[in-house]
């Protein structure tokens, strides 16, 4: 079967950045919905007409993965608003309760980056904005996408694991 939209795709792939660092490792094939929401278009692009075997290696721009780092994403808010056992690498969907910094994306994740005694930083960026990335990938499976995948747009498994991360990681899109 011939990749294209609707359908589920299983791919292993070895992230990188640019200098050769490990990001992201699919040894065991995990499945994404082709057509949705699951992969960067960069990467549909490349798998589109393809099939079982295909392999490609492709260098994403910032712009074509995770956007460029935006540094007014970065802001801090008292202390007081957090739960005690704030930590970084805790993150928030959305703008914590009793944030008091205006302009803040409501729709981000953020991720506390640094804890002091009276403030918490918090970064609205995903963690690979900014970045390069060389990615080397290999279509396993190609198979139809079932009605419930269709209408959700995704197979809802979690995309990317970012190696030595302590954060649970965001969809790769």
């Amino acid at each position: 079967m011939n990749i294209s939209a609707p359908c589920v795709v299983s791919l292993v792939w070895r992230l990188q950045d640019t200098q050769g660092n490990v990001i992201d490792e699919l040894k065991d094939p995990v499945e994404f919905f082709f057509g949705g929401a699951d992969l960067l278009a960069k990467v549909e692009e490349a798998l589109v007409g393809q099939e079982v075997g295909f392999e490609a290696a492709l260098h994403l721009e910032p712009e074509h993965a995770f956007g460029e780092y935006d540094p007014q994403l970065v802001f801090f808010e008292e202390r007081s608003i957090f739960p005690e056992k704030v930590e970084p690498g805790m993150q928030f969907d959305g703008v914590p309760e009793g944030a008091t910094t205006p302009g803040m994306p409501t729709d981000a994740i953020y991720t506390v980056t640094e804890v002091y005694p009276t403030h918490v930083v918090l970064d609205g960026n995903h963690p690979l904005a900014g970045i390069a990335l060389r990615l080397e990938m290999t279509v396993r499976d190609v198979r139809e996408a079932t009605d419930e995948e269709i209408e959700a747009g995704s197979v809802s498994q979690p995309v990317i694991s970012l190696i030595g991360s302590a954060q649970e990681p965001r969809q790769l899109h």
